[in-house]
């Protein structure tokens, strides 16, 4: 995993606007248990797209800060950005094959440490909006 960090990072330093590449590293800190890199990396990627540039792509740095918060003992800060996803059509950080939804919140283990907050249980058993035309 240090040896992810240490080409991320290389790559990074050519294109450093890159948001996936800020979000990936994000997640290798999180994964070597370096919260203040993870969530200074996580905050730096959605400053690098923010939503309000790029609704179509902008949520997936969100999702990577809600994943970080999940699994760094933050719950507020997953919470909220969690529920900011749901509340809008948006592609997931793993693809658009697979968006934030209740039931990907249900499934995912990286979600795990979210199981007994009561904000979590309800945005993990909210029903999708659908829009009636």
């Amino acid at each position: 995993m240090r040896q992810a960090r240490s080409k991320l990072e290389l790559f990074l330093k050519e294109q450093p606007e890159n948001y996936i590449l800020i979000g990936d590293l994000a997640l290798t800190n999180m994964g070597l248990g370096d919260k203040a890199a993870a969530f200074a990396l996580s905050e730096r990627a959605i400053a690098a797209n923010p939503i309000e540039k790029d609704a179509i792509d902008g949520p997936i740095p969100i999702e990577v800060l809600a994943r970080v918060a999940a699994q760094m003992g933050e719950p507020d800060r997953a919470a909220a950005a969690l529920q900011k996803l749901l509340s809008m059509p948006c592609y997931g950080a793993l693809g658009e094959a697979a968006p934030i939804t209740p039931a990907l919140l249900r499934l995912d283990p990286m979600f795990d440490p979210l199981r007994n907050d009561p904000r979590f249980q309800k945005l993990a058993s909210s029903a999708p909006k659908v829009e009636n035309k």
